[in-house]
Formats: structure tokens, sequence, C-alpha cells
């Protein structure tokens, strides 16, 4: 009796220890983080709802304000040159400078200077998502009124909006390129492809394993935000998303969202969707989760990424588990075939033909392979090296907190192909550069290429024509 009272006094000691160190850790404002989202929700749906609706316009002008101190957003049209169905292509550097400093000030600095003197443009910096400590899919308008006329579901977030403009975004709804049908063109016959209408435009063009592909890539299925429980982000419960409510016509619309695989949440990066054009040339998938087939990519997003990297969450809200031998496979030989769009100028082994080029073409191919040294990373035909780099930005600035985002080093970054660059735009894995002179600029300042006006130009007239 005296043994067990003992163990009775030291357990009830311990407790009260516990109990004192974890209220007095709340006490002082300490939340041990969680890997986890919570499964059940205090709050009623309606509170969640009017609370977010609520403070939307002050989310959101907060990162307006930002987007418009990074960028110039006016809408510049590039003269002479558009994307594939049409639609005109941003001119112009659209990153904003420091006061007081020029490109080519910027240029003659050490990444070591850059960073003390805190000139790295705001443009370069990790970008952030409107709201990052909530996160989750966000549609382009554009895309949230051509599904609801369709089929009547909404993708409609009661507390956020897209935020890029339009004019900045891949042109809607965009071409479709078949490798195995290249004498037909665009077969998108100008239409987004939904649940409503890929038989009648693909019966006949495909065969059966690809039609059911095309079925399931354009079948709703539960998402974190869009789903039928009390903690989802739309005003009716939803039937879900589908793959092709990011990658429409197995493209990109530049949906964005965040990576599903870092903890904790300020450190999860924004995601740009990429394209499904020319998976069939391309051996990882993800910008950093390096996996290795598109069966596995495929299976991955419905499991996983669709409910932010959190399996228990998967479980409350409805996972499709897909079945691998024919369902994943079937999704998988229809991307497969996806097809980048037609480079007329370029040859056999992806390189300019030199009757067809300009002269300001063929010299932003030699600085391509040459001085800018950009083939080490995107070699042709496909201009992609199938692997993975760092290109360590954190050297030129300073860890901090951006709109909820910590913005310090990315990591290593798939090489994403550069063939059909002109449909992609925003460009890097966040989105972050508006325009592929954007991108010249960084990459000069990244590598140290020290390139005069007229090379970025040439680059930019020779990215146009991959």
């Amino acid at each position: 009796m005296k043994r067990q009272r003992a163990c009775y006094v030291v357990l009830v000691v311990v407790i009260s220890v516990f109990t004192i160190v974890l209220f007095g850790y709340a006490e002082a404002g300490g939340e041990k983080p969680s890997s986890y989202m919570p499964s059940v929700i205090d709050e009623s749906f309606q509170s969640v709802m009017t609370r977010m609706s609520a403070e939307k316009p002050e989310i959101m002008n907060r990162h307006t304000a930002l987007l418009e101190e990074r960028y110039d957003l006016s809408d510049k049209p590039l003269e002479g040159v558009s994307m594939s169905r049409g639609k005109a292509i941003q001119a112009g550097v659209r990153v904003k400078l420091p006061d007081g400093v020029t490109w080519e000030e910027l240029a003659d600095m050490t990444p070591d200077q850059i960073k003390e003197k805190g000139v790295f443009p705001g443009g370069f910096m990790p970008l952030p998502f409107p709201n990052h400590p909530e996160g989750g899919m966000l549609f382009p308008q554009h895309m949230i009124d051509e599904i609801l006329l369709q089929e009547e579901r909404d993708l409609t977030r009661f507390d956020l909006d897209y935020d890029l403009p339009e004019h900045f975004l891949p042109e809607f709804p965009p071409a479709i390129f078949l490798t195995t049908r290249t004498d037909l063109g665009d077969v998108s016959q100008g239409k987004v492809v939904t649940i409503m209408n890929y038989f009648e435009l693909f019966n006949g063009l495909l065969n059966p394993k690809q039609i059911e592909g095309v079925r399931l890539l354009v079948t709703p299925f539960p998402q974190q935000q869009f789903n039928a429980t009390e903690d989802r982000r739309t005003a009716l419960p939803s039937q879900g998303v589908t793959c092709f409510d990011c990658h429409v016509n197995g493209h990109t619309n530049a949906t964005t969202h965040l990576v599903g695989d870092i903890r904790p949440q300020e450190f999860r990066r924004r995601i740009d969707t990429p394209s499904l054009r020319g998976v069939n040339v391309q051996r990882l998938f993800g910008s950093q989760r390096a996996l290795k087939s598109i069966e596995d990519f495929t299976e991955f997003e419905q499991r996983a990424a669709y409910f932010d990297g959190d399996h228990l969450m998967a479980a409350k809200k409805g996972v499709n588990v897909l079945e691998r031998g024919s369902q994943v496979h079937f999704m998988a030989e229809f991307q497969s075939i996806l097809d980048f769009p037609p480079a007329p100028k370029l040859n056999i082994y992806g390189e300019l033909d030199p009757e067809k080029a300009t002269e300001s073409e063929l010299a932003g191919q030699a600085l391509f392979f040459g001085k800018a040294r950009c083939d080490v990373c995107h070699p042709a035909p496909y201009y992609t090296d199938n692997t993975m780099h760092n290109l360590q930005v954190e050297r030129f600035f300073e860890p901090r907190m951006i709109n909820g985002q910590m913005a310090s080093a990315d990591g290593p970054i798939k090489t994403f192909p550069l063939r059909g660059i002109k449909d992609s735009p925003p460009y890097m894995h966040d989105g972050r550069l508006l325009t592929l002179a954007d991108t010249v600029e960084f990459f000069n300042i990244i590598q140290g290429l020290k390139l005069t006006e007229q090379e970025k130009a040439d680059l930019v007239a020779f990215m146009l024509v991959l």
C-alpha cells in the first residue's frame, strides 16, 4: 500500500509539473508548431466565412501593395509576337529597382555587396501567396467563370481573390498539341476541356485508354479548400477540383497554391502551376519532390498534394484513391502525348535554322550556348537537363518575413523545359518574374554575366522562338 501511495504521489507530481510547464509555455505566448492541420474545427462554418470574408479586403490590399511596390503591372504588349493562339506577350523588364541604383551598377556588384547594401530588387525575392498563412488552391477569375458556365461548379473562394493581372498569364483557353497527331496542330477547337465536352472533342482522335485518362483528369474530386466539410473555403459544399482546373487543356492557367512538402507554414513556397506540355521528355516531376514518373506525380497529387501534404486531411475530406494499373496509367498515357507548341524556326536538333532566324535571334542563340551559359541547365533540343539546380539566391539578401512568408533559401529546383516558354508566363517556380525580360535580368545578376542591353534583348528574342 505504501508503495502504491508513493507511486500515486509521484504520478500526481509529474502531471502537475507537466501542466505547469505546458500552461506556462502557452501563457508566455509560445505555441508549439505542428506538422498537422487541425482536424476538428471548433468555430462554426458560418462564423469562419463571415470572419474571413471581412478580413479579405485588408489581406488583398496588403498583397496588392506588395505587388505594386515590386513590379510595373501595366499592360505593355510586345509587338510582332504572340502566344500560340494569339494572346499578346508582355514586353520589358517589370521588376522595379531600389532607389539610387541602376541595372548596370547592380550587375557590377558582388552578391555580398548587394546583400550589405540591401539593394536586391524586391521582384527577385520569393513571391508570397496572397495570404501565405492560409494558402490553398487559388484560381484566376476567367477559369472560375468558365467552369461555372460549363459545369455550374464554383471555384470561387470567399476569403481570397487571384492576384496577378490577366495580361501576365497564359492565354485562355490554351492550345492542345499532341505528339501522336502533329499533323493536326491545335486540337482544342478553342475550348476549355471539361467533363461536359471531353468526349466529343477526343472521341475518334485518342485511343480508349487515353479518353478514359482525360475523363479522370476533368473529373472533380475533393481538395483541401474545395470539399463538403466545415473547413472548406467555398460558400457552398463543393464537389472539388480537377487536374485540368490548374493544368487547363494540359497546359497551365497559372493557378497558384503552396508546396505541400515543407513545414512550418511560413517556409512553404508559392507554386506557379507548370505546363504539362512535353512531360514525355521529362524525367523529374514536382519543383522539388523529384518524383520519377508522371504516374508517381499523378497519384501523389490526388493522394496528398490536393490536401496540402496532409494525409489525415485527405481521409477526412474524401481522398480519391486511384488504382495504379488502370486509372493512374490511363491518366499518365494522355499526359504523355501532350506536345510542345510548334517552333518552325528550329531544326531537328532544336537549334535555329539560319535561313529562317533573324540576326538578333541568332545572336541570342550564340549567347544562350556561350557567354550566358543557359545551356548548362537548359540544353537543346528540349532545353532541360532533367535534373535540379540550386541558384543560391539567398546569397543576395538577408532572410526576412514578407507578408507571412519567410524569404530564405529555395534549395534545389527542377530545371523546367524552355520549349514553348513564351506561352507560360509568369516565370520561376513561384511566378516571381512576370516577363522573359525579367528572367534575363534575374540571371544576369544571379550568374554575374554582365550582359549588355543588346545581349539581353537578343536572349529574349531567342527564347521567344523556342
